[in-house]
C-alpha cells in the first residue's frame, strides 16, 4: 500500500489556517480519500494535555527553550499515535501545524534558538510535510479575529501585534527556506476563494 500524504497549514494566529484546514478535508472527503484532520499543539490524547499546558495561562508562563521542549513532546506524541499510523495505512494526514511553527515561533521569534529547534526536530521527529500551505495575513486583521473568538487558548496573542508581525515575516522566511514543499497563499481574501486555490494545488501535486 502506498503511504499517504501529509499536508500542513501554517500562518499566524488568526490567519485562517485552521478553516482551510477543514474545507480542505471536507472536500478530499467528498472526492472520496480517506482523511485524517488533526492540530498541533494535540492530535492525540497527550498532546492534548501538553496543548493546555502551552496555549492557556500567562504569556511568560514559560521560557522559550521550555515551549520548544514541551512542543517537541506533544509532537512526538502526535507523530507516534495519529500521523504515522494513518499515513501507513495510506490516508490523507491534514494538520493544523506542525514542526515550521515551532521553527518560527520559538526558533525565530523568542530568541535565537532556531538551530536548537532543528537539532531536537532531527533527532526526535524526523519528518517533513509532503506539502505546506502558509496561509498570509494583515497581522492587525488577524489578530483581531484571533481574540475574537475568545476561545481561551490565546496564550500567543496576548503577546500583542509586535509579536504578531514577527511571527509573519518568520513565515515568509520559512517559504524561502523550503521552496520545494511550502506554498504562500494570500490569505486576505473570502475563505471560499482560498479554498478554491488550495483546491487546485493539492489536485496538481
Amino acid at each position: 500500500m502506498a503511504e499517504g500524504r501529509f499536508i500542513t497549514f501554517e500562518g499566524i494566529d488568526g490567519s485562517g489556517k485552521s478553516t482551510q484546514a477543514r474545507l480542505l478535508a471536507e472536500r478530499l472527503r467528498g472526492n472520496g480519500e480517506e482523511i485524517v484532520l488533526t492540530r498541533e499543539p494535540g492530535g492525540s490524547p497527550g498532546a492534548e494535555e501538553i496543548r493546555q499546558l502551552l496555549l492557556t495561562g500567562n504569556p511568560e508562563r514559560w521560557s522559550a527553550e521550555t515551549e520548544i521542549l514541551l512542543f517537541t513532546a506533544a509532537r512526538r506524541d502526535h507523530l507516534e499515535k495519529t500521523i504515522l499510523p494513518a499515513l501507513a495505512e495510506g490516508r490523507t494526514v491534514i494538520s493544523d501545524r506542525f514542526a515550521d511553527s515551532t521553527r518560527v515561533y520559538q526558533g525565530a521569534t523568542r530568541g535565537d534558538l532556531r538551530g536548537t529547534v532543528d537539532r531536537l526536530h532531527a533527532l526526535m521527529i524526523g519528518r517533513e510535510p509532503d506539502l505546506t500551505f502558509v496561509i498570509d495575513m494583515d497581522p492587525e486583521a488577524a489578530l483581531r479575529r484571533g481574540l475574537a473568538r475568545k476561545s481561551g487558548e490565546d496564550r500567543f496573542e496576548d503577546f500583542g501585534l509586535g509579536f504578531q508581525e514577527t511571527l509573519r515575516h518568520g513565515f515568509l522566511a520559512l517559504c524561502h527556506d523550503f521552496p520545494k514543499r511550502c506554498v504562500l497563499i494570500d490569505g486576505n481574501r473570502e475563505a471560499a476563494a482560498i479554498a478554491t486555490e488550495i483546491a487546485e494545488i493539492v489536485g496538481d501535486t
